[in-house]
């Protein structure tokens, strides 16, 4: 049954129109006229219930007259759309080739291509659509003819060159050239002039330079420029919900205006992914402005309770980071706007603290603070200002080495592969895992490239500092969203979730982990779920990673202590756990990846479920607190009860010890 919703009206892009012989030559010279014109579009852009009509019966024929020309065409054969998963990617070139992804009208999953079945002998072929070139030679139409034909009848394929694309349509020739989508060359070379900008800023408006103010405006000023060139009027939506909360910050009361911008913020990033996916267009490829509203609803939710702690709660009632990261003074709604949608952070951020933001506009980022040895602050003093060059540097490298890696190897490793009916009965269970791991990580350079040139973004600009190493180097992670190297040798995973998209980490641990009295583990994936959107993948992976969890924390307290004896048992054990790790996370991302619910499911099956199997059984048949770990608990209970009847003196030593874990962690 076809989704039918009578006030939009969908661009069908690829259109496969199937003409009966005896109308090839006629209707041939006007699609023809339609493609050589540049508007190819043109030749069919019907609504969900015009298509129902024309393909409502299988095999069935029925003439639809075209708003925008005057042919009939003879449809013929059923519709059918399949989900990315089974794109075969590896024949289109990969997605960075393919400038939209159709509408879905059956099932609402993202397609990458249409089906056209032929009603006669019911043959499926599948066809791919051209994004850099506007239109066809006779060869090459008469070639796809010959592939896709199976009778007398000819296939006209109607494609569309400009790309689904809500932002600027001025670098289209650019696109068209380099043969990738204009939103992701928009979204490049946004970046790329943010980077620009950075250098430019750091050295012209300067702290010593230009008042706070100036920056605040410069910051904000170019970070709307940048959206509006990305997503157009959708950019608007970032001012709506900052304004929102803002609103809510200043007028609502102190005691509950956490939760309730936490509530409102949250609730319109959901409004606006349900709206663009339910409602507008499901298989709209191009840049998704609600990537951006991810990281300002961070930004806000964060705030809303950094401004609760500092001017609602005490300081005893509060965690050493709290009590770091408070917010004592409202800001004014131009800091406001400015910590949300600055230049640097617009586009794919990372989230920060709203002190540190403020620390970098005021030009106290480079005055550490200098602790005595009881903890207490000795106030600031001067430092030379480092310089970000060699970091920036550094990390541009990586940028260009993670698209290279990302832009070829993705190609050979799709992970649609994974669940091919064909590749599932061929391949050895033993390949298929070595397959997966393959498949997953050809796709995370993507985001090496994404985060790294956004955190080099913000180094450039100087903001990002984050102190000395032993050596006296400066670093420049404050706000760096992963470390590669940890990633990829995990051997936990914990220490992949603590190396992988950083900042989301943290501000999921702050604003929901250590504040949730119920389960917090179960409502941080929860969180995490909704922030990323609605696609049920998502939800699928995070609840499979609640056991991931829970199984990896049960499995490391219970054996890893037999592995500590020796450094041969140590190093046999980190290859194991490693091996273990990656294949963990590549069954837990898989439904994060594929995005519907039957694919993952498939997938799933094709695995017989074993890991979770395996997880269920690991958190039920091992101890949570194994013996070695309750022996400890007990040992400093019995010195403990000694020493209160000899004086109290180990219960001291105990108390002095916890003073000093809460000064590290400060």
């Amino acid at each position: 049954m076809l989704h039918y919703r009578p006030q939009l009206d969908y661009n069908i892009h690829p259109s496969y129109f199937l003409l009966e012989k005896g109308e090839k030559d006629k209707n041939e010279k006007h699609a023809y006229s339609l493609l050589q014109s540049g508007k190819p579009h043109m030749c069919m852009r019907r609504s969900p219930r015009e298509i129902s009509t024309a393909f409502d019966s299988f095999g069935g024929k029925k003439n639809v007259h075209h708003r925008f020309c005057s042919i009939h065409i003879n449809l013929i054969g059923h519709l059918k759309t399949l989900s990315p998963h089974h794109r075969p990617r590896d024949v289109m070139g990969g997605a960075g080739n393919i400038s939209l992804r159709p509408h879905c009208l059956c099932c609402r999953w993202y397609c990458g291509f249409w089906w056209c079945c032929n009603a006669e002998d019911d043959h499926l072929a599948w066809y791919p659509f051209r994004s850099s070139k506007s239109t066809f030679s006779a060869e090459e139409s008469e070639s796809a003819t010959a592939k896709g034909s199976t009778d007398s009848r000819t296939l006209i394929m109607a494609t569309e060159t400009t790309s689904s694309c809500t932002g600027s349509n001025l670098l289209q020739p650019i696109s068209e050239i380099i043969n990738l989508p204009l939103d992701q060359v928009n979204f490049v070379v946004c970046q790329l002039f943010a980077l620009l900008t950075a250098l430019w800023f750091r050295l012209y408006l300067h702290p010593s330079k230009a008042r706070p103010f100036i920056r605040h405006v410069v910051a904000t000023l170019l970070g709307f420029y940048l959206a509006l060139f990305c997503f157009g009027w959708y950019a608007l939506h970032f001012l709506v919900q900052s304004g929102l909360t803002y609103s809510i910050m200043v007028f609502a009361g102190l005691e509950h205006m956490h939760k309730l911008c936490f509530i409102v913020a949250l609730g319109y990033l959901s409004f606006c992914q349900i709206t663009r996916v339910y409602v507008f267009d499901y298989g709209m490829y191009s840049a998704d402005f609600t990537g951006p509203m991810m990281v300002i609803t961070q930004k806000i939710t964060s705030l809303a309770f950094e401004i609760h702690d500092g001017l609602a709660r005490k300081e005893e009632q509060l965690t050493p980071s709290q009590r770091c990261l408070a917010v004592r003074k409202m800001p004014s709604l131009l800091e406001y706007l400015s910590y949300n949608c600055n230049f640097m952070g617009i586009l794919a951020g990372p989230t920060c603290s709203y002190n540190d933001y403020m620390a970098f506009i005021e030009g106290t980022a480079y005055q550490p603070r200098h602790l005595e040895a009881n903890g207490t602050e000795n106030g600031k003093y001067k430092h030379t200002e480092p310089s970000p060059k060699n970091n920036v540097i550094s990390k541009l490298c990586t940028c260009a080495i993670s698209l290279a890696v990302f832009l070829s190897v993705s190609k050979i490793f799709p992970v649609e592969r994974s669940i091919d009916d064909k590749f599932m009965a061929s391949t050895p269970f033993i390949l298929q895992v070595l397959y997966l791991y393959l498949s997953m990580l050809a796709t995370r350079p993507k985001y090496y490239f994404i985060w790294t040139l956004s955190d080099a973004i913000n180094n450039a600009a100087g903001f990002g500092f984050n102190g000395y190493n032993k050596d006296g180097t400066p670093r420049w992670d404050l706000i760096s969203n992963l470390r590669i190297l940890d990633i990829e040798f995990a051997t936990s995973f914990k220490m992949f979730l603590d190396n992988w998209n950083i900042q989301t980490a943290l501000w999921l641990k702050r604003v929901c982990y250590e504040r949730c009295p119920i389960n917090p583990t179960a409502a941080t994936f929860l969180l995490s779920a909704m922030w990323h959107g609605v696609y049920p993948g998502y939800y699928l992976t995070f609840l499979t990673g609640i056991g991931m969890t829970m199984a990896a924390r049960t499995l490391r307290h219970n054996i890893k202590p037999y592995f500590l004896g020796s450094t041969t048992h140590k190093s046999v054990y980190d290859v194991i756990t490693w091996a273990g790790t990656q294949v963990a996370i590549c069954y837990t991302v898989v439904p994060f990846v594929l995005l519907a619910v039957g694919p993952s499911l498939k997938f799933y099956r094709s695995w017989y479920y074993c890991i979770h199997i395996a997880c269920l059984l690991l958190v039920l048949a091992l101890p949570v607190k194994p013996w070695h770990l309750r022996a400890k608990e007990e040992q400093p209970q019995q010195n403990s009860l000694q020493g209160g009847l000899t004086g109290d003196h180990n219960s001291h030593s105990i108390t002095d010890n916890n003073c000093n874990q809460k000064h590290k962690a400060t």
